[in-house]
């Protein structure tokens, strides 16, 4: 490799010259790919639900008018709970553009959201959360493409198979302390690899794996809608799907906020998967009882 891309895959032989992380702009503002990707997901988690809901015989208007709360609180709650537990202020609250998103913040917001919705609107909650789950999961693995693009959210450092390269001049929180390693975040230590006289840190893509984990779970759960017993179970499936792959995926992350010397979103995914795992045998317990 004679250039210096901006990132690459040493051991697949894949490199992206130049990835800049604004799209495109539009009378003098910046839209960033983060963002750009994000709307993308969420497009196609409305299209995938309306098409559940008219395929199961419901109301597809029950979920397009909860499409905007549903935006307007997962966004709240994703920014909130990135702001408190990374930025640990609430100062520069609004500047969403340059990322700074987190997934576990914005899946509270619109699930407390939801839960006023259903009692208004007087609908099954678990009926709609099995409906909409799918959209959940197809937005997740699509908006994880955001965070490459951003240079954020990746794994610490690593020489397998996967490795991914960033140029350490281009990644938000990482300062070169001398010619063979770099800080980031204050605390975790990347050894530095020059590639024709540029530094690079090479890190798992956690990214990719979560969202190649989420890509496998839709499948799951699409495939296991036409044969669920009863309301909840979809739900119940990704609750301990989306924990376990979440748990595992974090582990390797150097980005975490701690909590008794365990990464929150780690114990976040734990108590999802647990719940859901508790769920299910209740459940299935129940429908045995009533045979």
């Amino acid at each position: 490799m004679n250039s210096t891309p901006d990132i690459y895959f040493p051991n697949l032989g894949i490199s992206i010259e130049h990835m800049d992380r604004v799209a495109f702009t539009i009378f003098g503002f910046d839209v960033y790919k983060y963002g750009a990707i994000i709307c993308f997901g969420v497009i196609l988690g409305i299209a995938l639900v309306i098409y559940r809901a008219k395929r199961s015989g419901q109301d597809p208007d029950m979920y397009t008018d909860y499409v905007f709360w549903g935006i307007l609180f997962g966004v709240l709650g994703a920014r909130c709970y990135y702001m408190i537990f990374h930025a640990g202020t609430l100062k520069g609250f609004f500047e969403i553009r340059s990322g700074g998103l987190a997934i576990y913040g914005g899946i509270i917001g619109a699930v407390l959201a939801l839960i006023v919705y259903t009692r208004i609107k007087k609908y099954p909650l678990l009926l709609f959360t099995d409906t909409a789950v799918t959209s959940l999961v197809l937005g997740q693995l699509i908006g994880r493409w955001g965070n490459f693009a951003n240079r954020e959210a990746f794994g610490g450092p690593t020489e397998s198979l996967f490795t991914m390269a960033y140029k350490a001049s281009q990644v938000p929180g990482l300062e070169i302390t001398d010619s063979t390693s770099a800080l980031y975040n204050g605390y975790a230590v990347y050894p530095l690899h020059n590639l024709n006289g540029t530094d690079y840190i090479w890190v798992h893509p956690t990214f990719l794996y979560e969202s190649c984990w989420n890509l496998l779970l839709l499948i799951l759960l699409l495939v296991l809608s036409r044969h669920k017993k009863f309301d909840g179970q979809l739900t119940a499936i990704y609750f301990i799907g989306y924990g376990i792959g979440r748990f595992i995926i974090e582990s390797m992350r150097t980005d975490q906020l701690l909590i008794f010397g365990i990464p929150v979103s780690m114990l976040l995914s734990a108590i999802l998967a647990v719940a859901g795992i508790c769920f299910m045998i209740y459940k299935l317990l129940k429908l045995n009882t009533n045979k």
